[in-house]
């Protein structure tokens, strides 16, 4: 399945708040773990949130683990289920580092998006006055905004093979960013820049090389510099080619399928970054992907029309390319519909982890719910969003609403 059909299938799913779940393996533990801390609970239904991630690291579940934190006006919870890992069955540590996926884009966004505040970024200018040597003639027009809001019509650099063995006999290679950018722009575009929206990591990678290029440093460093460090994000890094998480953390598994229709789980753990780069390679915790968030939506990352940009779809003429549905990604986050408010956030995955980054704001402004999930999903990267993250979701902030 490519980029584009999965992403599309995932937010259809959470859109109309069906999931069919993934393949489970059988028996993976003999039992789980659950411990939940209540700080102001406030209007929040503690027991959903309990119910939600209760089945984690049971047998036959579709997540071995899952690290929960809410918090917001409204009132905080945290909690955590499941094991550490399917050998030794201790309980999950609920202070776990793990892979975010694309919630990367929301920090390479904000990135940019600094830049802009500063006057070195244009966002309506086009990429290829920043990468002339890179960025081919046919897409001469795409310009920074639409890199960040998926309107661009790069097309993305594939695969020569999207099967879940070649992927895993190949998962410790990681390739060159700029090389995925040749790739991709080698192909036609698939559709004029900023006439429609197709989610993928490729306007990521480009935004990658666009940092580096205007501030002459490593997109890593100034990640580093300008979010990890001021926010004391101290368990979140870039990990580059290194394709272990250094420091403590939940193993994540996968389900694979045996030539007689049985199914296993093995250990997706230790796996590099591909092609995923700036679009999608960062390692955090759920502290510090909750602090950042707080930050993030109360204007002390990103300021004033710089941070408007993160809560602007493109116009209304925009339609996602394969659904036909209405854009629903900003530059770097995507809203939905839930419990009847507007929640805008960002969803990641990665072999072995799924994880959110999200927030709703009350009629005054204030931001009222926030929550951060890590959840050790057996089909991470599947066509339906994980069950257990589902629940997490309509727990913290109410059932979908029909598109």
């Amino acid at each position: 399945m490519n980029a584009r059909t999965r992403t599309t299938l995932i937010a259809t799913t959470l859109v109309l708040g069906v999931a069919a779940g993934p393949a489970t393996a059988a028996a993976p533990a003999p039992g789980a773990h659950l411990a939940a801390s209540h700080q102001d609970s406030g209007s929040l239904d503690t027991a959903a949130l309990r119910a939600a991630i209760a089945g984690a690291g049971k047998p036959g579940a579709d997540a071995t683990a899952a690290l929960v934190r809410v918090g917001g006006a409204e009132g905080t919870w945290r909690g955590s289920a499941g094991v550490h890992d399917l050998t030794s069955n201790r309980p999950a540590d609920p202070d776990a580092r793990f892979r975010a996926g694309s919630v990367t884009k929301v920090f390479t966004a904000a990135v940019v998006l600094q830049l802009a505040g500063e006057g070195r970024v244009d966002l309506n200018r086009p990429v290829r006055a920043y990468l002339p040597d890179l960025i081919p003639a046919a897409y001469a027009k795409v310009t920074v905004r639409q890199l960040l809001n998926h309107t661009s019509g790069i097309p993305s650099a594939g695969s020569p093979d999207d099967s879940r063995e070649y992927l895993y006999a190949h998962r410790f290679e990681s390739r060159d960013p700029a090389d995925v950018v040749r790739e991709a722009t080698a192909q036609k575009p698939d559709f004029a820049p900023g006439t429609e929206q197709h989610y993928d990591n490729i306007g990521y990678t480009v935004a990658g090389l666009l940092v580096e290029r205007v501030t002459g440093d490593s997109y890593a460093h100034q990640l580093t510099t300008r979010i990890l460090r001021p926010l004391h994000l101290n368990d979140t890094c870039a990990p580059g080619a290194d394709p272990t998480i250094r420091g403590p953390h939940n193993h994540g598994y996968q389900v694979f399928a045996g030539p007689d229709g049985s199914t296993e789980l093995r250990d997706v753990t230790v796996w590099g970054e591909g092609d995923t780069w700036a679009a999608g390679d960062l390692i955090s915790t759920t502290a510090d992907l909750e602090r950042f968030t707080r930050a993030l939506f109360t204007g002390r990352v990103v300021r004033g029309p710089q941070l408007k940009e993160m809560f602007t779809l493109p116009g209304p003429s925009v339609r996602e390319v394969t659904t036909g549905k209405p854009a629903a990604y900003s530059v770097g986050l995507s809203t939905m519909r839930l419990g009847g408010r507007d929640v805008w956030g960002k969803t990641g995955g990665r072999w072995g982890y799924n994880t959110v980054i999200a927030a709703a704001f009350s009629p005054t402004g204030a931001l009222a719910r926030t929550l951060v999930y890590s959840v050790n999903s057996t089909d991470a990267k599947g066509s339906d969003m994980n069950r257990t993250a589902m629940r997490v979701m309509i727990a913290t902030f109410g059932a979908p609403e029909p598109s």
